[in-house]
């Protein structure tokens, strides 16, 4: 079952979004219109609220999660994805906020706390640890993650291109499996 209740909460997924069977999207999850979740990706909302908006691709083992609320972290932290986002193959996003028209490079890690601005590319195999802020119009890369250089006017055109192509994508997908 890749969507699924936990705890009395059951993820909204509207019928523009494309969940692939082996993936698992569980609880407090809210998705906005024309996103995807790929295969073996989990995106798991069971002790905090996980909010997508519109166009996001959640790509092949991205993993998903929040920071559940303690004394070691008071409020915890949900997880907020904005508009236009692509989220490539084994991202791990921890109870951060990413805005609008972000690209997260293979196998980069966003933690606690982070906050990735509007307009950011993340080099594949960034590190963004907890609390750490990425200001909008730069690329950025490394472990950690540090600017290093402004976005070309044709790099800020890419990345609602590419969200776009990946609604493109899902549609065939979808169109395939009915």
């Amino acid at each position: 079952m890749a969507v699924r209740s936990f705890a009395g909460k059951t993820p909204a997924v509207p019928a523009s979004t494309w969940v692939d069977p082996s993936a698992q999207v569980i609880g407090a999850v809210q998705f906005g219109e024309d996103c995807s979740v790929w295969p073996c990706a989990v995106v798991r909302g069971d002790m905090q609220r996980i909010t997508l908006g519109n166009r996001v691709s959640v790509q092949d083992n991205a993993v998903l999660h929040i920071t559940h609320d303690s004394s070691f972290n008071p409020g915890g932290f949900a997880l907020q994805v904005g508009d236009d986002v692509t989220l490539a193959h084994q991202v791990m996003l921890h109870g951060c906020t990413i805005g609008n028209r972000v690209m997260i490079g293979m196998q980069s890690i966003v933690m606690d706390g982070a906050v990735i601005e509007d307009d950011v590319i993340l080099a594949a195999g960034s590190l963004v640890p907890p609390g750490k802020r990425l200001q909008s119009g730069y690329l950025y890369r490394g472990r950690p993650a540090t600017a290093a250089r402004p976005l070309t006017d044709e790099e800020r055109a890419f990345l609602p291109y590419v969200a776009g192509n990946y609604v493109k994508l899902k549609n065939q997908y979808r169109a395939e499996a009915e």
